[in-house]
């Protein structure tokens, strides 16, 4: 547990000095409002939350946003602001007992000095709903204010009672330029950055940073700190930064996801509309960002195989085994060979003529399963196993189709109270107008007869 009194710069060690064995990112946390970098939504003149800091009149506040877009760094801006008593808790290795003695240490500020306590709690979503209702209490009697900041939809993680008592900010993924902003700064400030190094980053090297960083500003400046300090001086004592350098230091573009979280959902609903909107470009892309995020096989070849039937359909008879054959191939292969058959099937399916009559057919049947009296089946349609079955008619009067030409047969085969209801309708998409054809002659002689 962190705490500052009200006179502590909240970016500063204690003793007031740079804190040079501190890294770059956290040096170059901005000190005042003025100096942060993004978020122009939230914090530009005349915005509610910039207004709200300003006039010092603040209710409990949740954070939600990516990592590296500045909630951490937002949080002690508004607490320097206030001039309130700072108490920063990572949920991730706080529990109940933490969460008393900030709560305990808050009340008995107030009562002595009226001083106000910001109870700023990193990674919110982590706390189960016992440890956000102690936090409760105190929000509700204004003992502490909240600020919990979290990379996940609050709306599925903060429990709905601790919600209702705090303003939800949406924190956006820096632009491009955002990035390169803090990365010049870095570059120039002598005092907290990299000013007294003497480094050069040419205009390839910093899009490549900017590029890789992704919209997160402390991936960036981890990055080039990084590279600065693997790069040699040169004969004037200038570190020149090359893009290899700045490869090698990141190692891998940072992908933003989270396999039970709101990128999960988002990625896989905007895969499922691509291939069902029959845009095998959008789709393989999204299709990309799951693999190269790390998303489970078995989860996309599942959906892979639902979109076969749901979205594909009878339109194409090819989609379903191909799709299962893609599920059993990723099974088998594992990554990164996987990718293969997923992205085979993916762009099969987004090729391919569309239709979705099989789920319209099976809900407007489920609907009358529902909706209409159960009656018995249709004594023709009945096996007569035993003697007694067939004396009490099972059976009689069926008509083999086989018998007839074509295999068609003027038969009921629904119930007396569903005679004639139409389920499936093909569309004339793709292999389906071939279906729609032959069920338009064969159905007319159904409409009006019995057995």
């Amino acid at each position: 547990m962190t705490t500052r009194g009200l006179f502590d710069d909240p970016e500063q060690p204690p003793t007031g000095g740079i804190d040079r064995a501190a890294p770059l990112a956290a040096r170059m946390r901005p000190r005042t409002l003025d100096e942060f970098v993004g978020q122009e939504h939230l914090l530009g003149p005349g915005r509610v939350l910039r207004a709200a800091i300003e006039r010092g009149r603040l209710t409990s506040l949740i954070f939600w946003g990516p990592p590296g877009s500045g909630k951490t760094t937002l949080a002690n801006l508004i607490a320097a602001a206030t001039g309130a008593r700072f108490v920063s808790l990572s949920a991730v290795t706080a529990g109940v007992a933490d969460l008393r003695r900030a709560i305990d240490e808050a009340r008995a500020a107030r009562a002595t000095s009226g001083q106000r306590t910001i109870l700023f709690i990193d990674e919110i979503h982590r706390f189960n709903k016992t440890q956000q209702d102690a936090v409760l209490h105190a929000v509700e009697q204004g003992i502490v204010t909240l600020i919990g900041a979290t990379t996940e939809n609050p709306s599925f993680e903060v429990n709905s009672a601790l919600l209702s008592r705090s303003r939800v900010f949406t924190l956006q993924a820096l632009a491009d330029e955002e990035v390169a902003t803090i990365v010049r700064r870095a570059l120039a400030d002598r005092e907290r950055g990299l000013g007294d190094e003497r480094v050069e980053l040419d205009n390839a090297a910093l899009a490549h940073l900017v590029r890789m960083a992704n919209g997160d500003a402390r991936v960036a400046l981890t990055a080039l700190e990084l590279a600065v300090g693997i790069t040699q001086p040169g004969p004037d004592g200038t570190r020149h930064v090359s893009p290899q350098a700045i490869e090698e230091a990141i190692q891998r573009r940072v992908l933003l996801y989270d396999r039970a979280g709101e990128q999960h959902y988002d990625l896989i609903s905007a895969f499922i509309k691509s291939v069902r909107g029959s845009d095998p470009d959008a789709a393989i892309y999204w299709l990309a960002r799951m693999l190269e995020a790390g998303e489970d096989l078995m989860f996309i070849a599942r959906r892979i195989v639902i979109l076969a039937s749901e979205d594909v359909g009878l339109a194409d008879a090819h989609a379903l085994p191909l799709a299962v054959a893609a599920q059993q191939a990723a099974h088998l292969l594992g990554m990164p060979e996987a990718l293969y058959p997923l992205a085979h099937a993916t762009l099969y399916l987004a090729s391919v003529p569309k239709s979705n009559s099989v789920k319209r057919a099976y809900f407007a049947a489920a609907g009358d399963v529902e909706a209409t009296r159960a009656d018995p089946v249709p004594l023709h349609l009945r096996n007569a196993v035993t003697g007694l079955m067939k004396s009490l008619g099972y059976g009689a009067g069926y008509r083999y189709a086989h018998d007839f030409p074509d295999a068609r047969v003027d038969q009921q085969h629904l119930p007396d109270n569903l005679k004639g209801r139409r389920y499936y309708e093909p569309t004339d998409h793709g292999d389906e107008a071939r279906l729609r054809a032959y069920l338009e002659a064969d159905r007319g002689a159904r409409d009006t007869t019995s057995p």
